[in-house]
């Protein structure tokens, strides 16, 4: 038996066919009207099926001469990308450490496939069902060598309720994780009392009237930021 819902968002399935990838030799001026019809700050560079990495706004500035080709830019340029196999979570984790909006995909053969923009890849997220089901959060902090999904399945389900999602976010240099659970029920506190008899520690708990409008608000402003 599945206990746990699985939404799984891979990075290919989220490529968009909507930006298509630069030359080296095209010219800055090309990359400036393609940023601005597509509404990105970065795009693309690919050498036949090679990502050469991604060009900005600032790189271009760079050149002193917007009709200068792409390649004549003195300073290397970033080259970050995903695997295909990846989750749809490695890319929010790229774009929000590297501060760009979009990300390439490659293939293990390290071939070029296209890119995720910022835009795509919230829609895809906003409209998972874990999302949009009511319910509370639950936050354990954990020891990495105690951390046991299924044990932890086994206490959730005891209290007639199921996990519709779960996150594991790791602290660097610490053997410690936090692990996030959206579970289907609003009153978490037969649930929270068990974790408690077994010794887990529960960092936070948010129940649905205490998150949702107020994630709906932060939602709200970031989606009108990338709009503009």
């Amino acid at each position: 038996m599945e206990r746990i819902l699985n939404f799984t968002m891979l990075a290919k399935e989220l490529i968009t066919d909507e930006i298509p990838p630069l030359k080296p030799t095209d010219s800055g001026r090309k990359a400036l009207e393609w940023m601005d019809e597509f509404r990105v700050s970065h795009l693309p560079v690919v050498k036949g099926r090679e990502l050469v990495g991604l060009i900005s706004e600032t790189d271009i500035l760079d050149l002193n001469d917007a009709e200068l080709p792409i390649a004549k830019l003195k300073t290397p340029i970033l080259r970050p990308f995903v695997y295909e196999t990846k989750h749809a979570f490695e890319v929010l984790k790229l774009i929000s450490t590297l501060d760009i909006t979009i990300v390439p995909v490659l293939n293990e053969q390290q071939q070029y496939l296209g890119v995720i923009t910022m835009k795509n890849l919230m829609q895809k997220i906003a409209g998972m069902p874990a999302i949009h089901q009511p319910g509370g959060l639950l936050v354990l902090e954990l020891n990495v060598n105690d951390f046991s999904m299924t044990h932890i399945a086994q206490i959730v389900e005891g209290n007639n309720a199921k996990i519709l999602h779960s996150y594991v976010n790791a602290h660097p240099d610490s053997t410690k994780i936090e692990l996030t659970l959206k579970i289907n029920k609003e009153d978490l506190s037969p649930i929270i009392q068990t974790f408690n008899r077994y010794n887990y520690t529960v960092k936070a708990t948010f129940q649905e009237s205490e998150y949702s409008e107020d994630m709906k608000s932060r939602f709200d402003e970031f989606w009108n930021y990338i709009n503009i």
